[in-house]
């Protein structure tokens, strides 16, 4: 387990990456079909991601050692802050966060002590939804509210209630089994141009499901920008 000064430099680096370099890049614009009439929440994930699908500790080389992992840190090389303006494209209408146990740990370890950051006060002021079977209330951060229990159940549950898109940021266990709950509709996946051969995957074994591309954009660092909607 890394410690807790690693731990606080890999989160922060994690939500940097988009706004640490520029880079015009060239876009392929598709457009949004959706409907604009009322609907369900929508689950988003967003991630960074090799071609070989591994999404495990892109922001430090002690974020997540996990089954000895020793790559962490392979997205900072190719950070463009076009990430950022994807990013804020995709959280469209009424805004909420969802996260694992872990990745709540980790951002409310750097986020809340950047008083007048916009993304510190954006993460602060919105409602964070923390699914967890070992957290209990009151949460520390601010408008952070726990999903404990049966995760995909309650997020199930939380879709039917609001509008708007629950963003979701690694969370890599958690979003596994909305996966399998087919509760994912959309993902922005920032995709590197890298194969590592190990580590944990955003997609592993289990439900298929068809993808239809909505927006693409390709950075000067060579990182494929792709948002996906979910078919059905």
């Amino acid at each position: 387990m890394p410690g807790a000064r690693s731990q606080k430099a890999c989160a922060s680096a994690l939500l940097d990456m988009p706004y640490m370099m520029t880079g015009a890049g060239t876009r392929i614009s598709i457009p949004d079909q959706r409907s604009k009439g009322a609907r369900d929440g929508q689950g988003l994930v967003v991630n960074h991601i090799t071609l070989d699908g591994v999404m495990q500790a892109p922001a430090g080389p002690d974020e997540d050692t996990r089954d000895g992992f020793v790559h962490g840190g392979w997205a900072m090389a190719r950070n463009d802050e076009l990430m950022a303006a994807k990013i804020g494209e995709r959280m469209s209408g009424e805004r909420a966060f969802l996260f694992g146990r872990r990745t709540y740990e980790d951002f409310y370890a750097v986020w809340p002590n950047r008083p007048g950051n916009p993304f510190s006060e954006a993460l602060t002021n919105t409602p964070k939804y923390v699914a967890s079977r070992t957290l209990a209330e009151p949460l520390p951060w601010d408008n952070s509210i726990l999903l404990s229990g049966d995760a995909a159940g309650q997020v199930a549950e939380l879709k039917r209630e609001r509008d708007g898109t629950l963003t979701m940021f690694g969370s890599g266990q958690l979003i596994g089994a909305l996966i399998a709950a087919d509760l994912i509709d959309e993902y922005l996946l920032m995709v590197h141009p890298l194969v590592l051969g190990s580590g944990r995957r955003l997609f592993g074994p289990g439900r298929s499901a068809e993808l239809e591309l909505i927006d693409a954009l390709t950075s000067d660092t060579g990182v494929v920008i792709a948002a996906y909607r979910r078919s059905r």
